[in-house]
């Protein structure tokens, strides 16, 4: 009798498993138990200083915007709520955070200390949780050192081995790189000259130079670059075509057309791994020991929460990526993009089969048109997004994971401990 009542009780819980939701009654296979999330903040028109480099440079001036000049817009902000809530309706399908307002450790917001990044701040928590008025927190000054390090002399470079560095990545020298990108900055020229006017930022050599505060750029090919994402943001930003490129951009795919030069002024200054290390080793530390953090103790280490939200800058993203040997190419934008509000993501699950823990790391960005739109997001339109693959990490359902000790010593591995600082999270 008792065999007879087992028997009839698998069969109920086998057709029980077998009816629509069921599956969420079972355990999941993987769970997310940590996300480190490094967000660039959102649309802006050109700072003060980009205007007048490219005002300058090509004799003419360039469409007003009626934000303040590197500020985060209106429509920037709206873009970055949308982005909010996809990815916290994501994290709540997996288990990571509850529905409603966030509890005690589940998340905690840190932001470069400009207007544009504590404002992005803002409206991503806005969209992930609305009516929550989440904290974000920030240094009480102007540089910050995870974010500013390299402007706060933290981590000074070796001006030779920079140079030697920057050369190498140009092809051997300046003039090399110029001529090579010959057919990008005639295609830009087009865009920004007026016929028979002087347009000098064209016409002069580009020259390899150090900063004051140490940093070394390309003169001449930084404000083309520039102007080559001043046309994503007006893009970006819905701004009348006759105001995008000086209506020589219909289109995202015009757009992108344009924007090449971006992609080697990365290629030149902050993707140079040298650099990178210097000017990221902070940050990357901080997330190293966010991922360990409920693992094995930590210390000198950022707040133990589920969801770990950094909102910075491009460059941030760029010196990461490059410490970890990532690269993108997502949909029609240039090898490379940092597009506004994207994000360098690192997640740790857990197999619940194995209880062994595996790290995920993507890239993911909005399209043109879903910023420039204000389009929903969700599991049917969802954002670009691009999977960091090692050594031993495997394509599942939820994405492509990584062994969990080797990738934490890859990321170990990839910092500077010479340019490493304590960080301090109280906002002090």
């Amino acid at each position: 009798m008792l065999f007879k009542q087992t028997a009839a009780l698998r069969l109920l819980v086998a057709a029980l498993l077998c009816l629509p939701g069921a599956a969420a009654l079972a355990q999941p296979h993987y769970v997310l138990e940590k996300v480190v999330e490094i967000s660039r903040h959102g649309v802006r028109p050109p700072t003060p200083s980009n205007t007048k480099a490219m005002e300058a440079g090509t004799a003419r001036q360039w469409p007003q915007w009626l934000t303040a000049e590197g500020e985060l817009t209106g429509h920037g902000y709206s873009a970055a709520v949308l982005k909010g809530q996809y990815v916290a309706a994501r994290y709540r399908q997996h288990g990571l955070l509850t529905a409603g307002c966030p509890a005690a450790g589940d998340i905690f917001v840190w932001a470069s200390p400009l207007q544009r990044t504590k404002a992005t701040a803002k409206a991503l928590t806005d969209g992930a949780f609305p009516g929550c008025g989440v904290a974000v927190n920030a240094v009480s000054g102007e540089q910050d050192p995870l974010f500013q390090s390299d402007k706060m002399g933290l981590a000074k470079l070796d001006a030779a081995k920079a140079r030697s560095a920057i050369l190498a990545a140009m092809g051997g020298s300046v003039a090399a790189a110029q001529q090579r990108l010959t057919p990008d900055i005639t295609r830009l020229k087009q865009a920004v000259c007026l016929p028979d006017a002087p347009c000098p930022a064209f016409d002069k050599p580009w020259a390899l130079q150090q900063e004051k505060d140490g940093r070394f750029s390309i003169s001449g090919l930084s404000t083309l670059a520039n102007m080559a994402e001043t046309f994503r943001l007006a893009w970006s930003e819905n701004q009348p075509l006759a105001q995008v490129a000086f209506g020589n951009a219909r289109s995202a795919n015009d757009v992108a057309k344009l924007m090449p030069l971006l992609t080697a002024k990365y290629d030149f200054t902050s993707d140079v791994p040298y650099i990178a290390r210097r000017g990221g080793s902070i940050l990357m530390d901080q997330i190293a020991k966010a991922l360990q953090q409920g693992v094995t103790p930590q210390r000198n280490a950022p707040p133990d929460v589920r969801w770990l939200l950094y909102v910075a800058h491009d460059t941030n993203i760029s010196y990461l990526r490059t410490m970890l040997n990532f690269s993108w190419q997502l949909g029609n934008y240039p090898r490379g993009n940092i597009p506004p509000a994207s994000s360098l993501v690192f997640e740790r699950w857990r197999d619940s089969s194995s209880q062994q823990r595996l790290i995920r790391v993507y890239f993911q960005a909005q399209t043109l048109d879903q910023i420039r739109a204000l389009q929903p997001i969700d599991r049917l339109h969802p954002p670009l997004k691009q999977e960091w693959e090692d050594k031993d990490c495997q394509i599942t359902d939820v994405g492509t994971l990584c062994p969990y000790d080797q990738t934490i010593k890859r990321i170990v591995a990839s910092i500077d401990g010479s340019a490493v600082t304590k960080v301090d999270y109280s906002g002090k």
